[in-house]
């Protein structure tokens, strides 16, 4: 229970970040909204597919926190410790390769940092 408490504070926080564009805050309400409502794209009771539009919601949410979002930004939100992070960090690029470039590139508005 105390690790969904922080990651609602966490998700919270990253939402209430002013270097972060409204445009991306909204979308990313509604992406993490989708994968937690029981309702789906493609309903669930259909083998395999069902659970595919939830994982590539996740997929799309978790390139946008570790691929596309500058890490500092993250880093200074996120309330588990580098080790975690790193971890967290390697799976979500093997799952974020599920999000095809073209998706990420339409629906956010940030830029991250050159430097």
């Amino acid at each position: 229970m105390k690790k969904i408490k922080e990651l609602i504070q966490f998700v919270q926080n990253v939402a209430g970040d002013a270097r972060i564009p409204e445009k991306d805050k909204r979308i990313l309400l509604v992406l993490i909204a989708l994968i937690l409502s029981p309702f789906d794209i493609i309903p669930d009771w259909i083998p395999v597919i069902g659970i595919l539009d939830d994982i590539i919601i996740l997929a799309v949410v978790l390139d946008y926190f570790f691929n596309h979002l500058d890490q500092e930004i993250l880093l200074s939100h996120y309330p588990w410790g580098m080790k975690s992070y790193l971890r967290i960090r390697k799976i979500s690029r093997v799952i974020s390769k599920l999000t095809p470039t073209w998706i990420t590139n339409k629906i956010w508005s940030y830029k991250p940092s050159i430097y």
